[in-house]
């Protein structure tokens, strides 16, 4: 565990460019993740998936399908490397780093300035869950209760 936990922090991304690199299985959940908070994605990977294609025509995604390119970072305000080669996502960090991008590896928790959280939400409640990448297991646990909690909560703001 590092020194000190991360702290979490809501974040605007209504007018963020997030571009992710990769299109595997992590990948995917963490970009329905993202999807509710953002209009548009960026997703760089040589292969895409279906449920990434139908997310694209929904208009949520733009989809590059090449590989990973230093020019990709463009404009970028946070990076998600989650490609399945470590050497592609190591380059991604470096080059994030030379840019001043926080970027998350999805490969290497202690490669990345920020965890990505388990999501738990409700109309405006939204709850961030995370183990300091110690437990994904525990992280993702929680979330799943936080979830169901939130389905049967009758808050007085929902």
């Amino acid at each position: 565990m590092p020194d000190y936990p991360f702290f979490p922090l809501f974040v605007d991304l209504s007018r963020k460019h997030i571009v992710v690199f990769g299109a595997g299985r992590i990948a995917a959940r963490r970009i329905a993740a993202l999807t509710p908070f953002t209009p548009t994605l960026k997703v760089v990977a040589p292969e895409i998936s279906p449920e990434l294609l139908e997310l694209e025509r929904a208009g949520k995604l733009l989809i590059a399908r090449k590989a990973y390119e230093y020019a990709d970072l463009d404009g970028a305000d946070f990076v998600l490397a989650a490609t399945n080669r470590p050497e592609v996502n190591a380059q991604i960090r470096a080059d994030c780093n030379r840019l001043c991008i926080p970027v998350n590896v999805s490969s290497d928790r202690g490669q990345s300035d920020f965890y990505f959280p388990g999501v738990a939400r409700k109309g405006p409640l939204v709850v961030g869950v995370t183990a300091s990448g110690e437990s994904h297991t525990d992280a993702a646990r929680l979330t799943a209760y936080l979830r169901k909690f939130m389905e049967d909560w009758e808050g007085d703001t929902l």
